[in-house]
């Protein structure tokens, strides 16, 4: 078996706690400590299933971005989730805001957040999107498709003025699955570089006097773990840049260069190293710009996974465990309600019993849902004790992004809540989402 040193203790197997929040502590008979609180202790306080973040991690994440890219501005991409406090956290912490919805960018603003250092877009943004944004002044707006120029435009009117950025799709093919791959012509996102769209769209844009053209934006998947991909981008979105100050005499001044930045779900997964991310991003973009006799643009990235996803934990009940032929299902009071993402993506979670210690080995299990679905597993062909029973909890590590954010109250069963810890202390940021809140929406008779 292999033996990993992990924070000065060593671990085997199931026992890695790898990738789980600096902050987490074993504790006696099987517990676990998450920012100094035992999740257990959470678990009877607050019911399952529930959302665990660790506020310390969060920060201590934002932090590294901070020190790897300290000439860029870091935007944190809300949609893998956001709250109140979330926009506390990463607004304290130096970053900037990445938004795709009205909804997004009105929790931020009205929780306090400056509306100058958020950026909006989105493939397909509705005259509401378009109109908070104007009105609250956010900083920028990315221009995803030839009819938002006009549309903008018309909405900025006469005697304004708002900063935009071009979504370009570069032709570069990465991410963890086909679903969240976008640096390609064959999805719904952004301008194409390679047919001449992207080109087409920035001469528009510079003939509209209301719209000012600040710089270009790209973003090519998700759950990425190497810098191959991204050292190919800048090298292609600077030609274009280079191609812009030919034709228009113009020095684009920032260049978005996304995130999709990837972790590791399971002990042993890579992650993409961000310092190795920052310094080769650097190197290409210094050594382009002067080839192309260019000004070097002000670099914009937008982590979201890998601020919040490691800093997440997902608690769930044991229901039912039930044997079928050679495979076992253990049956769990959460499921694609509050995680869609093993559904939509395949994704694979490390789940692990806690609270006791197993009196008998680990066999095979698949974690499954509640939900009237064949396609609700949250975790297949994992290691769990053989002696696992209803009334078990089992905690799951790296839970933090795209999971309460996608969350949904299928089979009318509400979303799980948020429990922030922090230096021995656990508060509520978001609530359970109960029968009477579902309930106040079903207005018909």
């Amino acid at each position: 078996m292999t033996t990993t040193e992990l924070r000065g203790v060593a671990t085997t197997g199931a026992d890695d706690l790898s990738v789980w929040p600096a902050s987490t502590d074993r504790l006696p008979h099987g517990g676990l400590a998450v920012g100094g609180v035992s999740l257990a202790e959470l678990a009877d306080r607050f019911g399952t299933p529930a959302y665990v973040l660790d506020e310390g991690e969060v920060r201590a994440r934002c932090r590294t971005y901070r020190d790897a890219f300290p000439e860029a501005e870091v935007l944190y991409a809300a949609k893998a989730f956001l709250s109140r406090a979330m926009v506390r956290w990463v607004g304290e912490e130096g970053l900037g805001l990445d938004v795709c919805s009205a909804g997004e960018l009105e929790l931020a603003v009205t929780a306090g957040f400056p509306p100058e250092r958020i950026v909006l877009h989105g493939n397909a943004k509705s005259p509401h999107d378009i109109g908070a944004a104007l009105r609250f002044g956010v900083g920028r707006i990315v221009i995803d498709g030839p009819s938002e120029i006009a549309r903008l435009a018309a909405a900025v009117g006469t005697g304004g003025r708002q900063k935009v950025l071009v979504r370009v799709v570069p032709g570069v093919s990465a991410g963890g699955h086909d679903k969240i791959r976008t640096g390609t012509d064959d999805q719904k996102f952004g301008l194409s570089a390679g047919d001449g769209s992207a080109q087409h769209a920035i001469a528009r844009i510079l003939g509209q006097p209301q719209l000012d053209l600040v710089g270009l934006h790209c973003h090519i998947g998700s759950q990425i773990t190497g810098t191959k991909p991204y050292v190919t981008a800048v090298r292609r979105m600077v030609g274009l840049m280079a191609q812009v100050h030919r034709s228009h005499g113009v020095a684009l001044g920032e260049l978005d260069m996304g995130g999709g930045h990837g972790v590791a779900y399971r002990p042993g997964e890579p992650a993409l190293d961000t310092v190795a991310l920052a310094r080769k991003l650097r190197t290409e973009l210094v050594a382009g710009c002067a080839a192309a006799g260019l000004p070097e643009p002000r670099l914009l990235i937008e982590p979201g996974r890998a601020v919040v996803g490691p800093a997440g934990v997902a608690l769930y009940r044991v229901l039912a465990v039930k044997h079928t032929g050679e495979r076992v299902f253990v049956a769990v009071d959460g499921g694609m309600s509050d995680n869609p993402r093993p559904a939509l993506y395949g994704v694979r979670y490390a789940p692990r019993l806690i609270g006791r210690r197993p009196a008998a080995d680990s066999r095979t299990a698949t974690v499954v849902g509640r939900h009237c679905e064949a396609g609700d597993i949250l975790a297949a062909d994992v290691p769990l004790p053989a002696d696992i029973r209803p009334g078990d909890l089992l905690a799951v590590p790296v839970a933090g992004a795209y999971q309460l954010s996608m969350a949904s109250a299928y089979n009318l069963v509400g979303r799980p809540p948020v429990i922030a810890v922090h230096g021995g202390t656990a508060r509520l940021l978001v609530r359970r989402e109960t029968l009477d809140d579902l309930r106040r929406r079903d207005v018909g008779a």
